[in-house]
Order: structure tokens, then C-alpha cells, then sequence
């Protein structure tokens, strides 16, 4: 798919400038991720195997997956990582974005749990005190 929009738009194929490779994506962006980043990933290959430097990696090919693909940076990382994110390759947010998920729902899971135990607590208190103050009525009534 790659070699032939390079013919129609007179570029080089291989090697390909990380430039192409982001003209590319942007243009067949309509065909979505799912048949785009394996294109991409072929790109990858052919060059690596090739022993040429991988012109999807970083710079403009990863910014212009990352406009498309639109997956948010993790929300734990600070601001500057947050803008490093769009850089990273497009399966390495996919897995960070899963794991944060995955992270998120682990925290409120736990929060939840701590909440229920604390009520269960107070709720204990509760009738431990109530039950003292009880007690202590009816053995100072059965005392007189």
C-alpha cells in the first residue's frame, strides 16, 4: 500500500523519509488504525530488514499516527511525559493506555474496598459504644 501511494506521489519507498511516512498516514488516515498500522508496520520491516534506519519511529510519523489513533497520554504522567506520549510508537500507547486502564480501575477497586471497611469500622464503633453506654446503665441500676 505504502509503495504504491510513493508512486503516485513521486517519493521514494525505500528509503522512505520519516516525512513520506507521515504524508502517508495523514493521507490514508480515513482507512483508520486497524488497516493503517499494520501498512506502518511494513514500512518498519522493510527497512530494518534492510539494515535502514526505521523512519516510522518518533518525529513525524509517530506524531501524525498519534493525531489519528487519538489516544490520550496516561493521566498519572506528569505534564512534560504527557507531551513526549504522541511520540512513542502507536502499539506502545496502546499497551500503556491498557495498562493505566487496568491500573485506574485496580485504585478505584481498592478505594472502594477502604471506603466499605471504614464504614464497616464506624459501624462497629458504633455499636461497640452503644452497647458500653447500655451496659453500664443496667449494671449501675442492678448496683442500686
Amino acid at each position: 500500500m505504502f509503495v504504491k501511494w510513493c508512486e503516485l506521489n513521486g517519493v521514494s519507498a525505500c528509503p522512505a523519509s520519516p516525512a513520506s511516512v507521515a504524508c502517508f498516514v495523514t493521507d490514508c488516515a480515513s482507512l483508520g488504525m486497524s488497516r493503517l498500522w499494520p501498512a506502518v508496520q511494513d514500512i518498519s520491516r522493510m527497512h530494518v530488514s534492510l539494515g535502514l534506519a526505521d523512519p516510522t519511529l518518533g518525529g513525524a510519523a509517530a506524531s501524525a499516527i498519534s493525531a489519528i489513533a487519538a489516544i490520550p497520554p496516561p493521566r498519572s504522567w506528569p505534564g512534560p511525559f504527557k507531551q513526549r506520549f504522541a511520540a512513542l510508537p502507536y502499539d506502545i500507547q496502546l499497551h500503556l493506555a491498557a495498562h493505566e486502564a487496568q491500573r485506574e480501575r485496580a485504585l478505584r477497586r481498592a478505594q472502594n474496598e477502604a471506603a466499605a471497611a471504614r464504614q464497616k469500622l464506624a459501624a462497629f464503633e458504633t455499636e461497640t459504644k452503644e452497647g458500653k453506654i447500655d451496659g453500664n446503665e443496667a449494671a449501675t441500676r442492678d448496683q442500686n
